[in-house]
């Protein structure tokens, strides 16, 4: 037995399909089942029933759960040997959502290897529910994510703090509420989120924390049902939306300073929603017997240069 076939094994266990699996591995299906077929054989054991899906017999889970603690256990070796050699090299997988992956990694990662030019950064981008799940899985290193509960073997260290905001362009809002558009806007940013409420929008993904926001913000004001001219799970899409005019879009203020221009930041009407649009953004890696120092270091320079 070695760690390939158990890599091997730990995949297909994971995919529960030889072809996916093999896809994954960039091997092929009759190798896959080679090894497998060895690995049953050297254990004496029937490890998977080969049917669709397949499934894992109790040997099957048993393996399973010591090749995942050899994997770690061979990965947190590597990791502190990198670290008393002083010779950092490595991947370091990072797991993010797509909207931060586009409006803050790019300068921390640059920042980063200047540092640690022998570090290659692998990025998972992913919304934050399969980003906490991934990294309980051990797919990631360090995610960085909103993290509203606390989650067993998992460590968080706050980050930074982040601020849904409500833009719509300055035409549509003039057009809509004329002169009035002034007290509108203030009544809104008071609370009172009835006030623009027959203004027409552009909606996030219901998975999305912008998304999360302003339905609740919306059920609060009772608006029960809202004008929504289009829906997106990709942010800079609703922005693009929002310019033209085809209604109001709710992201992270950080993304709109990142992905626009000033002169098109300056056609928009930004309003705010109130602490409950604001939120914790949190680093979260798994609790080990040892953390590579490269995980602490990558946190150090994204707080420096986000700061």
């Amino acid at each position: 037995m070695n760690f390939v076939s158990l890599s091997y094994f730990e995949m297909l266990a994971r995919e529960r399909s030889f072809t996916r699996a093999a896809q994954k591995l960039h091997i092929t299906q009759q190798s896959l089942s080679s090894n497998i077929a060895k690995l049953e054989q050297e254990l004496g054991c029937q490890l998977i029933v080969r049917h669709v899906p397949l499934e894992l017999t109790y040997a099957g889970e048993v393996l399973l759960r010591y090749a995942e603690s050899f994997r770690e256990e061979y990965t947190m070796m590597q990791q502190e040997f990198c670290d008393i050699s002083q010779n950092q090299r490595g991947v370091l997988r990072i797991g993010v959502t797509y909207t931060r992956g586009r409006t803050i990694l790019p300068d921390i990662i640059v920042e980063f290897q200047k540092r640690f030019p022998a570090i290659r950064i692998d990025l998972v981008e992913d919304t934050n529910d399969v980003l906490r799940r991934k990294l309980i899985e051990g797919d990631v290193d360090l995610a960085i994510a909103s993290f509203p509960d606390s989650i067993p073997g998992i460590a968080t260290a706050e980050f930074y703090r982040e601020e849904v905001v409500m833009l719509v362009s300055r035409k549509l809002f003039t057009a809509l509420y004329g002169s009035d558009a002034p007290e509108r806007a203030r009544r809104f940013e008071s609370g009172d989120f009835a006030a623009i409420a027959d203004c027409p929008l552009v909606l996030n993904s219901i998975d999305d924390i912008g998304g999360h926001i302003e339905r609740s913000m919306l059920k609060r004001a009772g608006v029960t049902h809202p004008q929504i001219m289009a829906t997106s799970s990709n942010a800079e899409t609703l922005l693009a939306l929002c310019l033209r005019g085809v209604g109001a879009c709710f992201c992270p203020e950080i993304l709109a300073h990142s992905a626009l221009t000033e002169e098109q930041l300056s056609s928009l009407q930004l309003l705010r929603l109130g602490s409950a649009a604001q939120y914790p953004i949190s680093f979260g890696y798994q609790e080990q017997t040892y953390q590579w120092s490269i995980i602490d270091a990558f946190m150090a320079v994204a707080r420096e240069v986000i700061a």
